[in-house]
């Protein structure tokens, strides 16, 4: 469920998706590991080599798909194989590592664990390799999440003034969310596993804020635009209505409930504002001037704020 006014648009793509920075959040695979329980994928000893291990076994190819029956995914895969059992020091030695598609390791015959990492998608499995050549195939039970926003009568929002952070969606017991991936440019598609998601939209640097439930399908990107309830302001202060801004200005902008929220200096404050009622504070030269006005949304304004004796205030007073 959408938290304020949220349109969101299910596309199914089979395609693979396309590349996002890897990520090393461990997803288990429960048909696979069972009640295995694996430390953090941090938790893991390096190997002084990295790539395909060469041992006296069979060779085993690991492939990767997004959904039970889906195709292999061909790029983007970051591979690890662990012994399973930890070291002295708490850690799964990793033995090999490669990236790409499907990958061909040499192993010692033994027991392993295998961790596909697809962007912030992941699978482990528990594999058993011999002295003969076998396959194994990880389903990562992943899509993807593409997120765009838009200001209200579907205005687009330039890029650079929009953020999204995503959340796990199952809150811990003190409210909080672990944080999955933090400042998403919009239109990025980001790889995850199936599953609801917090979705929190930030459009500059005050403010509007959008927070929304979003949920992923194996197999399909999912793109969701949200729609904020906002719009970009302009003060200044002048000597008369339309001239010029006055430099070297502090300016502190209150909310409704007259807490302060945003400071700002220089002949001009601009900033995103939810909709709403706020009061701006200038001052210059000792002189503390303010006026109240309304935050419409999609409705960008200039705000003057006249210095004369209508809209000064007492010094002590500015302060509080």
């Amino acid at each position: 469920m959408f938290e304020g006014s949220l349109r969101l648009f299910v596309i199914a793509l089979v395609a693979a998706l396309f590349a996002v920075p890897v990520s090393f959040a461990l997803a288990q695979n429960a048909n696979d590991v069972g009640d295995i329980k694996l430390p953090g994928i941090s938790s893991y000893a390096t190997p002084k080599t990295q790539g395909p291990a060469l041992g006296s076994g069979g060779a085993i190819t690991l492939s990767a798909q997004l959904t039970d029956k889906g195709a292999d995914i061909t790029r983007g895969i970051v591979w690890r194989v662990f012994k399973p059992q930890p070291a002295s020091d708490g850690k799964l030695p990793m033995v090999a590592s490669a990236h790409g598609g499907t990958a061909v390791f040499q192993l010692d015959p033994g027991s392993y664990l295998v961790h596909a990492s697809y962007g912030r998608a992941g699978a482990t499995k528990r594999i058993t390799v011999g002295k003969e050549a076998r396959r194994e195939s990880l389903v990562l039970d992943a899509g993807g999440l593409k997120l765009d926003a838009v200001t209200s009568g579907g205005a687009p929002i330039p890029p650079k003034k929009l953020r999204f952070s995503i959340y796990e969606g199952q809150a811990a017991a003190n409210g909080d969310r672990p944080l999955i991936a933090p400042d998403v440019a919009p239109n990025t598609v980001v790889r995850l596993n199936a599953g609801t998601y917090h979705v929190v939209s930030t459009y500059g640097a005050v403010n509007a804020v959008i927070r929304s439930d979003i949920r992923v399908e194996a197999g399909k990107l999912t793109e969701a635009t949200v729609e904020h309830r906002a719009a970009e302001m302009t003060m200044k202060l002048v000597r008369e209505p339309g001239g010029e801004a006055i430099a070297d200005t502090s300016w502190s902008l209150l909310n409704e409930s007259g807490d302060p929220i945003k400071e700002a200096v220089g002949a001009f404050a601009s900033m995103v504002l939810a909709e709403g009622q706020y009061t701006i504070i200038a001052k210059n030269r000792d002189r503390i001037y303010q006026k109240d006005f309304t935050v419409v949304a999609g409705q960008n304004q200039e705000i003057e704020v006249v210095a004369n004796e209508q809209s000064a205030i007492d010094p002590e007073e500015g302060a509080d």
